[in-house]
């Protein structure tokens, strides 16, 4: 006989929300780790004394935190789930008859006061102390790199960078973008005009960096520890080497400002490699860099490159295959002269004389009268690195560094973060925070789960 569901009458139903969150639900590890104390006395400032009660912050950084947890992209979206969803309605305190705010609250709260409280930075760092508290930070070792994320523009609507300007009656971004002109991760970080420009986000970067169809994008730069995958530090840039490296620089010193955390060593790939970067590392900060060099200095020509010449710096000189010295100066000048080329190099050369008897000329400078070998101002500094990339400990750190490139995927596969919602500076650094918020908060859900009670049994 076929049954037929009937609703049952009741008057009063006894139901716990809390009995209908699965124990080991995401939601119940992060409730676990967050902690929003500090939000109210953060914002508190920017709230008006009088008028009417506004939306609970906490709740809406709940929201959010679902929304970059679950890979809920739309704002809306979010408000529906979190309207139809048990476990999210547990998660934000709202039991079963609490109103879910409306979406527009939250462009208008990210714009105005969550922005100038830098309250979503106040919660990064609030989370990564957890971490810290949990053990989950060695901080002997970390790990930095970037990734490129699509920007909201369209590329069919672009201009050429030289025929842009900005309007008076130019919307937010452009707006934002003006303001970081000055700043080195956006306009300072290099003086050439890009070839397209989106008048929506001009701040976003025409890139073809994937080797396919380019379009514009910013740059998510991740500092981690090499311990757990903890990401300490997070900074949006321009997609470009310069702004990438030196954001490296910021978050190095924020860290260390921020939570008292300097590395033994940091581990990055080439485009970190630079002769400035590495000098900045070794002579100013004390790290050591497991960085391969970026140098440029090998020849494919056959003739002899830079690294088949000896250094000596007790005498300041290069000593060639065929035994002979390379030194700056071959005679005295009377007024003194500095040495160092346009480029930020010196120049070594042989004698003349030397390479006209030489049997290796034709293998060392055939073209030339005799060889010149520059060396850069820092390659003492890139000679560390060199020496640091023959050790064990090096090839170790560079399998532990894949941790950050797993981050990147993570994002973009599982947080669904293949391309930003908001447009601007702000708006890249906003989704960029939130989104390392959330990971962390992952990885202390799954590393430090809730330990069942005393003499309870496992099922």
């Amino acid at each position: 006989m076929m049954g037929c569901q009937t609703a049952p009458a009741q008057l009063f139903y006894d139901f716990c929300l809390d009995d209908h969150v699965p124990a080991d639900h995401l939601l119940r590890g992060i409730d676990r780790h967050l902690q929003l104390d500090s939000v109210r006395a953060q914002l508190k400032p920017f709230y008006s004394a009088t008028g009417r009660p506004s939306i609970d912050p906490e709740l809406m950084m709940r929201m959010l935190i679902i929304g970059y947890s679950m890979g809920i992209r739309s704002e809306r979206r979010l408000c529906e789930e979190v309207h139809l969803n048990l476990a999210y309605r547990w998660f934000c305190r709202l039991g079963l008859d609490g109103k879910v705010p409306d979406h527009s609250s939250f462009s208008k709260n990210r714009h105005g006061r969550f922005r100038q409280s830098d309250i979503l930075r106040h919660m990064f760092e609030t989370v990564v102390e957890r971490c810290l508290a949990e053990g989950l930070v060695g901080a002997e070792g970390f790990a930095v790199d970037a990734s490129l994320i699509a920007a909201d523009a369209n590329k069919q609507r672009s201009v050429p960078g030289a025929e842009w300007e900005a309007k008076e009656d130019a919307g937010r971004s452009v707006q934002e973008y003006l303001a970081v002109l000055d700043d080195a991760a956006f306009g300072a970080a290099s003086p050439v005009t890009p070839k397209f420009i989106s008048p929506s986000d001009p701040a976003a970067q025409w890139t073809g960096a994937h080797k396919g169809n380019a379009f514009f994008a910013y740059a998510t730069n991740y500092l981690i520890d090499n311990d757990h995958g903890v990401i300490v530090d997070v900074e949006a840039t321009r997609a470009i080497r310069q702004a990438e490296v030196g954001a490296s620089r910021t978050m190095l010193e924020r860290t260390e400002n921020r939570f008292g955390l300097k590395p033994d060593y940091l581990a990055a790939d080439s485009a970190y490699g630079s002769a400035d970067n590495l000098a900045w590392l070794v002579k100013e900060k004390k790290i050591a860099p497991h960085i391969p060099v970026f140098d440029k200095s090998n020849r494919t020509d056959g003739t002899f490159s830079r690294s088949d010449f000896t250094w000596e710096a007790e005498n300041e000189r290069y000593i060639c295959p065929a035994g002979k010295e390379l030194k700056q100066f071959h005679r005295t000048y009377d007024t003194p002269r500095s040495g160092i080329t346009a480029e930020g190099t010196r120049l070594y050369r042989a004698s003349k004389k030397d390479c006209d008897a030489c049997e290796l000329k034709q293998r060392c400078c055939p073209n030339a009268p005799m060889r010149k070998v520059p060396r850069d101002l820092n390659e003492d500094a890139r000679d560390v690195a060199r020496a640091i990339a023959a050790t064990p400990e090096y090839e170790l750190s560079r399998h532990r560094r894949k941790k950050v490139e797993m981050l990147f995927a993570h994002l973009k596969r599982i947080l669904r973060m293949a391309r930003l919602r908001l447009r601007g500076p702000c708006g890249a650094r906003d989704e960029f925070l939130l989104a390392a918020t959330a990971q962390n908060l992952r990885r202390l859900a799954k590393l430090r789960p809730q330990m069942p009670p005393c003499g309870a049994v496992a099922a």
